[in-house]
């Protein structure tokens, strides 16, 4: 695989989802709570017939106690970990969390969507140390 193909994970997935995101924020505007939009993307990502859970726990344990639980807000068609925000930009603790549900999960790739403005900002988070962590 080369450069250019790890650039490119979840491409085809996260372009859904995103298109998912943007139909919501079209349909119901900005500035709403994060809750509002993770049910409303649920809805949008069903009609679309993409699989998700919501609220996935995933325990996280330490010298075989169980000392946690991580709860991402949707892993969608079992690859992808998504995190719905309102605030006022993306920044790198948000980059952060997705990366240790990332880990913790095995997957690859995540997604954070931002809807606290009239344009949806979205970034794609990849756990490799050869891809960005820069927005597509």
């Amino acid at each position: 695989m080369n450069a250019n193909e790890h650039e490119w994970v979840e491409a085809d997935l996260i372009y859904r989802v995103v298109g998912c995101a943007m139909a919501v924020i079209n349909h119901l505007g900005h500035g709403l709570r994060e809750k509002t939009y993770e049910r409303a993307l649920r809805i949008e990502l069903e009609r679309k017939g993409l699989s998700f859970q919501s609220q996935r726990s995933y325990p996280i344990h330490y010298r075989g106690v169980h000392i946690d639980d991580y709860v991402p807000d949707l892993e969608v068609e079992g690859r992808l970990i998504v995190e719905v925000k309102t605030v006022e930009s993306i920044g790198n603790d948000h980059i952060g969390q997705v990366l240790n549900y990332l880990r913790i999960s095995k997957l690859e790739a995540g997604l954070i969507l931002n809807f606290k403005h009239p344009k949806l900002q979205w970034k794609r988070v990849v756990l490799q140390e050869n891809h960005s962590n820069r927005p597509k």
